[in-house]
């Protein structure tokens, strides 16, 4: 069924976006054929954020779009202020839709006397008056479990599928995961592809910096696909490409779900040896990324508008990744 033509349940479907990454927004509501609710998000003079939802909302099915990416704290803010303004308008149901959730990477206690964040700003989006969330390739799939709403967490596994066999000869490939954490999201994506799988061994001496040990498998003569979810500093997959290279690999990609890419990242990406960095429009992307000649930004707008979709009408959403 056409994402146009799709029946609604008995609620009148409503997009809502904040500040974060409209772009993203935007193309959801035209995947949707549905347009973005007037909304004005702003700021008093001493920043505090004021809500006004400027159409009638009573008894809608609303989607909230908002990535909780930098500056986090200020869009997480925007979240539960627009999630609280929408539920005080009589929404009949709000489903918080964060295509990159911030706060996942500290989803336990690496040591004494620290928080798990992501469990608190689970409860945040639960008190504000969300009913549902809807997110995409969580740090850690056990954080949906920290909700006590139900959560959808999507991937971006079908995107990169479709790029990658669109541009690339398959027989040539190995998919790569950058560390042993990410085994299980890599051989998903290599089993999706048909195509070998290996990893890079690598031990963190300390925060933001990653030291190569080892690569797992035979890359000689192979075009290597590095898998993440998330790429920060850029430290562990400029290694992990220069690991590769020197165990006789052709050639290297990476392709990132969340282009977080802080501090100098994008020129640490553009003066390495990777081919190609791939990442999604889950967080809006700057401009130096957009200028960067080995970065590119493909859209998971279809993805997440058909989910937003099929959670309007009653669809099964984790039939779309069978």
């Amino acid at each position: 069924m056409a994402a146009g033509d799709r029946g609604h349940g008995s609620g009148e479907i409503k997009l809502v976006a904040g500040n974060s990454n409209r772009a993203l927004a935007e193309s959801i509501a035209t995947y949707l054929k549905t347009p973005l609710t007037k909304c004005s998000v702003r700021r008093f003079a001493d920043m505090e954020i004021f809500v006004e939802i400027q159409e009638n909302v009573r008894g809608a099915d609303v989607f909230v779009i908002q990535s909780t990416s930098f500056p986090t704290n200020d869009h997480l803010m925007e979240l539960l202020i627009i999630t609280d303004a929408l539920r005080r308008s009589s929404a009949r149901r709000i489903t918080a839709v964060i295509p990159y959730f911030g706060y996942a990477r500290q989803d336990r206690r690496a040591s004494g006397r620290t928080p798990i964040s992501a469990k608190l700003v689970a409860n945040l989006i639960t008190h504000a008056g969300a009913d549902r969330v809807l997110t995409l390739d969580l740090h850690a799939g056990q954080i949906q479990g920290f909700f006590d709403i139900p959560t959808d967490n999507l991937f971006a596994a079908p995107v990169m599928e479709r790029d990658i066999k669109a541009r690339m000869e398959l027989d040539k490939l190995m998919v790569v995961s950058p560390d042993v954490g990410g085994v299980v999201r890599a051989r998903a994506l290599a089993k999706r592809i048909d195509a070998p799988l290996a990893i890079v061994d690598k031990r963190r001496e300390r925060a933001g910096e990653s030291e190569v040990m080892n690569v797992i498998g035979d890359v000689k003569g192979r075009t290597c696909i590095l898998i993440d979810d998330i790429i920060d500093s850029g430290g562990t997959l400029v290694n992990a490409a220069e690991a590769l290279l020197e165990r006789g690999a052709k050639d290297v990609l990476a392709y990132i779900t969340h282009g977080v890419l802080s501090g100098g990242a994008v020129a640490r990406i553009a003066s390495s040896k990777l081919r190609e960095l791939v990442i999604t429009d889950s967080i809006m992307p700057t401009e130096a990324v957009r200028v960067a000649q080995n970065i590119r930004v493909i859209s998971i707008a279809p993805l997440i508008g058909e989910a937003i979709g099929r959670t309007a009408s009653e669809e099964s959403v984790s039939s779309l990744f069978n």
